[in-house]
């Protein structure tokens, strides 16, 4: 399965802004975005005037990087956030939010999303109940997301457990530390997906 093999930090970088794919790294002096605040490369101090093509390019690669999704699966999302009634931006943001991987993040189990990525795929964790080790399965409004009992018992989980009931979680979620669980308990809307993203502007980029 193909994947993003690169340094992350260069994603930032070339952002020009935190996309907080390293955890606790991002909130401390070594993060690069603070130390070298530049694109990354020989020619990275350019300055370059943007098209609106570019602009537009440039936000579509933010939101797949922060959701770390390769193109051709955020092209399916897109197409599907299409074919739902409502808007197309917002349907996006829905679909990415809602996925296995990113749930694991916003309940606190993982201190980034390519960390919950990560322990979604050596199977951790339950989806009603059943084992599954896809990161990109979408999670249903009622659908309850566990830490299998095998793993339970495990270093990491006894560290992070303890520390989830102090996490702020969203509202569309509900979290029962001592069972190991999570809930959603609703498909959550525009104005409760805290991400920093302008998803109409990659509705205009696929509608050129």
């Amino acid at each position: 399965m193909a994947r993003y093999t690169e340094s992350v930090c260069r994603l930032c970088r070339r952002q020009g802004i935190k996309l907080f794919l390293k955890g606790d790294k991002c909130f401390g002096p070594k993060c690069p975005v603070e130390r070298r605040n530049y694109a990354p490369g020989e020619h990275g101090q350019r300055r370059r005037k943007v098209s609106d093509y570019g602009v537009q390019l440039k936000e579509k690669q933010k939101i797949r990087n922060i959701y770390g999704v390769l193109e051709r699966q955020f092209r399916k999302n897109f197409e599907e956030a299409e074919r739902r009634s409502g808007i197309t931006g917002e349907n996006l943001l829905q679909l990415l939010e809602t996925r296995l991987d990113n749930l694991v993040y916003r309940f606190g189990w993982a201190t980034s999303r390519p960390q919950a990525r990560q322990l979604v795929r050596h199977g951790h964790f339950k989806l009603n109940g059943r084992k599954t080790d896809i990161p990109s399965a979408q999670v249903k409004q009622g659908d309850t997301i566990s830490i299998r009992e095998e793993s339970r018992d495990g270093e990491y989980f006894q560290t992070v457990v303890p520390s989830m009931a102090k996490k702020t979680i969203p509202r569309w979620l509900s979290l029962d530390p001592d069972g190991f669980s999570g809930r959603m308990l609703a498909v959550p809307s525009r104005d409760e997906i805290d991400t920093s993203v302008s998803e109409q502007l990659v509705v205009e980029y696929y509608s050129r």
